[in-house]
């Protein structure tokens, strides 16, 4: 344990905070503002001396400002640690006094952005269970005092390996560049594609209402239907701009992934996995192993081919899970087989559940897709032709129905689950095919829902609720629902092992 530094009184960061800060609120300004910006700056060569002037003032009171901010927000953020208690002042008008019991402390990461990586300081990120967001973020601390922050508040010895242990252990995995390439090479291409039309579409709305407030708006519509006639004339060009979009979906799926899991390297100890990746935004987490709910095994046919998944793990969030919380998903991509067997045996006894007799929904659970799938279609269509009233419309149909018939019955399939004693299994997918193992005594709240049809054709919905969310298993025989059902609760209630 480094008792190097004492953290009985309160103390602040380093004052390269104040540097941090301030760069963080002039970027924050920025997202707010910009489109401010670009309408003051968008015919730059027609302001005058004056005008510049006064905006070259109004742009230095606006830094002044928020450089006053961020030395007020430095000198105001102050912590202590008291009887196994992190306590954190801060607040500049509005001041707050935070108190975290150690208990209730789910991570502490270590994160550095570009900023942080240049002045050589460290975010520290305090996270507790079911929260929304991090609760604690501290700017800037040397590495050293970070590190031994970090052990006074977990006071576990996997902690508190020097830096030379480290690096004399031997990671379970580290993902080099050429196996990130591979890895962007199985990502959701389209996904990433709709994201790259969703920021066309948002910055086209931006200039619309720029050339609006201008009285430009019949200058745009005869640009874009003049450049429009001509681009749809050539199919040469349509080619190209397909072909191009394919590359753009390509090269953002492997900057996405570089930039998030560059120099990925996870360690295995005895009750944690430390995970150390990023390159603009340097993440080093520790990852307590009672704090896993559950974790999922993703792959794909493309994953399958080189030989790769990818596991997450989930952790205890609250409520819904929005973009906030998604930070509490930690991800590990490209592992080899034996690398998964190896996280899932440090984890459970998972060989039982695996090894026990496969179940998939009834029936009923195949009819439902269908007669839905078949009711979007028919308005879907229905709809279409009424708008552009071509008959030609519906041979799209010969393409489509068996698409749709194929995808529904993949999904079907890979819907299964296995349960055993203490452990619960449960595949699902479309393209991807993801299974979720999960041990039963975690289980927080069980539901087993009943519609109207489904009574009639005696199948039932499990709902399994989490600390990390719901996990479902559609359409089952009634009877079997209710055997799991009571088996879970038999299990939560006479289990006495920790799950968080």
């Amino acid at each position: 344990m480094n008792n190097t530094f004492n953290f009985s009184e309160f103390s602040k960061q380093s004052s390269k905070g104040i540097f941090v800060i301030y760069i963080s609120l002039i970027y924050s300004a920025l997202k707010i503002s910009w489109i401010f910006i670009f309408l003051i700056f968008k015919d730059f060569s027609e302001i005058s001396n004056t005008k510049l002037l006064y905006i070259s003032l109004g742009i230095g009171i606006i830094l002044l400002f928020l450089l006053i901010r961020a030395i007020l927000i430095y000198k105001n953020f102050q912590f202590k640690i008291t009887n196994n208690h992190f306590i954190l002042k801060q607040g500049i008008l509005k001041k707050s006094n935070t108190s975290i019991p150690f208990d209730k402390i789910q991570n502490i990461n270590f994160k550095q952005n570009i900023i942080q990586q240049i002045i050589n300081v460290y975010e520290v990120c305090i996270e507790t269970a079911g929260s929304t967001k991090t609760e604690i973020g501290i700017k800037a601390l040397p590495f050293l005092k970070a590190t031994a922050l970090k052990e006074l508040i977990l006071s576990n010895k996997v902690f508190e390996n020097s830096e030379k242990e480290k690096e004399a252990q031997k990671p379970l995995l580290k993902v080099d560049i050429l196996s990130l390439f591979k890895v962007s090479l199985t990502e959701n291409h389209l996904q990433n594609l709709f994201l790259f039309f969703a920021v066309l579409f948002g910055f086209y709305n931006q200039i619309q209402q720029i050339t609006d407030g201008l009285g430009k708006t019949e200058s745009l519509d005869g640009f874009i239907e003049e450049n429009t006639n001509n681009f749809s004339a050539s199919i040469f060009l349509i080619l190209i701009l397909i072909i191009g979009f394919t590359v753009i979906a390509f090269l953002s799926s492997f900057v996405r992934v570089f930039l998030l899991h560059f120099n990925l390297t996870t360690y295995l100890k005895k009750d944690a996995f430390e995970i150390n990746q990023g390159l603009f935004t340097k993440k080093s987490i520790v990852l307590k192993k009672q704090k896993v709910q559950n974790i999922t095994i993703s792959t794909n046919p493309l994953k399958r081919l080189i030989g790769v998944s990818f596991i997450t793990f989930k952790q205890a969030v609250s409520g819904k899970l929005n973009t906030k919380k998604k930070d509490k998903l930690i991800r590990i991509v490209g592992c080899k087989k034996h690398q998964i067997e190896t996280i899932k045996s440090s984890l459970f006894h998972f060989s039982k559940v695996e090894n026990s007799a496969i179940h998939f929904p009834d029936d009923y659970y195949k009819r439902r897709i269908f007669m839905f799938s078949f009711l979007f279609l028919t308005v879907l269509y229905t709809g279409l032709y009424f708008i552009f009233s071509h008959i030609e419309i519906f041979y799209s149909l010969l393409l489509i129905i068996p698409i749709a018939v194929f995808l529904i019955l993949k999904k079907v399939k890979k819907r299964f689950y296995k349960i055993s004693e203490d452990m619960l299994l449960v595949g699902r997918g479309l393209l991807e095919t993801h299974l979720i193992y999960l041990e039963i005594f975690k289980v927080q709240n069980i539901e087993m829902k009943q519609t109207i049809f489904q009574k009639r054709s005696k199948v039932a919905d499990i709902i399994l609720q989490t600390a990390s969310g719901k996990i479902k298993i559609p359409c089952i025989h009634y009877k079997e629902a209710l055997k799991i059902y009571n088996h879970t609760l038999y299990k939560v209630e006479t289990s006495t092992a920790p799950w968080m």
